[in-house]
């Protein structure tokens, strides 16, 4: 491997981990970045020439915090921050510590920002990813992406958010801001809501090492467990949602054989591990029960339909909102029959939160056809196709439209 790809293999491996050294260090997200991508750059131009050093996490951490050191000198600062520093060990080697990579965690996904701004924050300092992939990501221009993480580490710098774990009372509502985020990102890969792909494998995988970081920082916290599950049990049908024409293939029609079995494996070792800590269980863990039910059956024929039901009315109560009744739909379909499913569906007509939610229309588009009523049927799938936010799922409702009148 030449120089510059050890560089960015490092980089990638130890960024998260030198960015909360380096905040814990300087009490600034935003500087510490800085000093961090000094670093980076310096390791780019000199270990081609110098050659790469025996330690090059350590390296690039006493580069940045020296450099952090000659800026503030330059100022002739005389703060708190350059005394902290000034005292600081630059011979100490590693590139921070697990408690804080954790609180770099959950800095960038404070309250104080927005959702979005979590989300591209997150990836930025704990995901490694540059300011371009993320805004490929979010499928925004570079320099509006830019502006928004700029101004989500001003805004946790202007509110003086502090480089430190939340209180222990705050962090039940904390640590789910932190896998609303990363949740957030794997759905986005998962089932993107807008552009040409309907599947962001990048995204989802970003997500999923998201999640496998902080269960091994939080070991006794079931529902962090519980996303990986999720995640994983659900990444392992990526290779059997698309078929050879590019199109989405219904969970019904998958080819199980396709299903990726380690992650299937990990997925359901994750899960057994948060209902091993013996503490009431979350709405992350409840749904990687679900998809544990859809990953052990061999046969679509084969799924426990009445245990998916039961615990989507487990769902229902902890994380009630008309998505989970309306995927509770489902369940009620294969346990009680399309008609009961159908008055199920029609409880949610009224709520505007589904007004413009594509899958409202294809799933009692789905279920007028098991009813033989073809005409309806194909007009709710056409209403459903216009509101769908990718090409191949307008393309699938279209299709399905058109089989309804035939």
């Amino acid at each position: 491997m030449d120089a510059r790809r050890t560089v960015e293999a490092v980089w990638r491996m130890h960024s998260a981990r030198l960015v909360a050294a380096l905040t814990r260090l300087v009490h600034d997200v935003g500087l510490a970045e800085d000093f961090a991508q000094d670093a980076y750059l310096a390791a780019l131009e000199q270990w081609p020439r110098e050659g790469v050093p025996a330690e090059p996490a350590g390296w690039l951490l006493t580069t940045a915090r020296r450099r952090a050191i000659d800026m503030i000198r330059r100022e002739r600062v005389r703060d708190e921050k350059y005394a902290l520093l000034a005292v600081a060990d630059d011979d100490e080697g590693g590139t921070g510590t697990d408690s804080e990579l954790l609180s770099l965690v959950f800095v960038a996904c404070h309250p104080v920002l927005s959702q979005e701004s979590r989300a591209a924050l997150t990836l930025r300092l704990v995901g490694g990813l540059s300011t371009e992939e993320i805004a490929h990501a979010f499928l925004v221009p570079p320099a509006t992406m830019g502006q928004r993480i700029s101004r989500a580490k001003r805004t946790l710098t202007e509110a003086e958010v502090p480089f430190a774990m939340p209180d222990p009372d705050a962090l039940p509502a904390r640590l789910n801001a932190v896998l609303e985020v990363v949740y957030l990102i794997f759905t986005e890969g998962y089932s993107a809501t807008s552009g040409d792909r309907w599947i962001r494998r990048d995204l989802a995988e970003r997500a999923m090492r998201l999640g496998r970081m902080l269960a091994g920082l939080m070991p006794t916290e079931p529902e962090v467990f519980g996303l990986v599950a999720l995640m994983e049990l659900q990444a392992s049908r990526f290779a059997a949602r698309i078929g050879r024409d590019g199109q989405p293939v219904l969970l019904e029609d998958q080819d199980r054989g396709r299903w990726d079995r380690t992650l299937i494996a990990h997925g359901l070792g994750a899960l057994s591990r948060a209902r091993g800590l013996r503490k009431p269980l979350g709405p992350y863990t409840v749904q990687a029960a679900i998809a544990a039910c859809h990953a052990r059956a061999p046969r679509f024929a084969d799924t426990d339909w009445p245990a998916i039901l039961a615990l989507y009315d487990a769902l229902t109560h902890l994380a009630p909102s008309p998505v989970v009744r309306l995927n509770r739909v489902v369940a009620v379909l294969h346990v009680d029959g399309p008609q009961a499913a159908l008055d199920a569906v029609d409880e949610l007509r009224d709520d505007p939160r589904l007004g413009r939610y594509h899958l409202f229309g294809a799933i009692r588009g789905d279920l007028l056809m098991r009813l033989g009523r073809q005409a309806e049927a194909a007009d709710e799938l056409e209403r459903a196709a216009g509101l769908a936010p990718t090409r191949q799922e307008r393309t699938l409702l279209m299709e399905r439209a058109a089989a309804a009148t035939r």
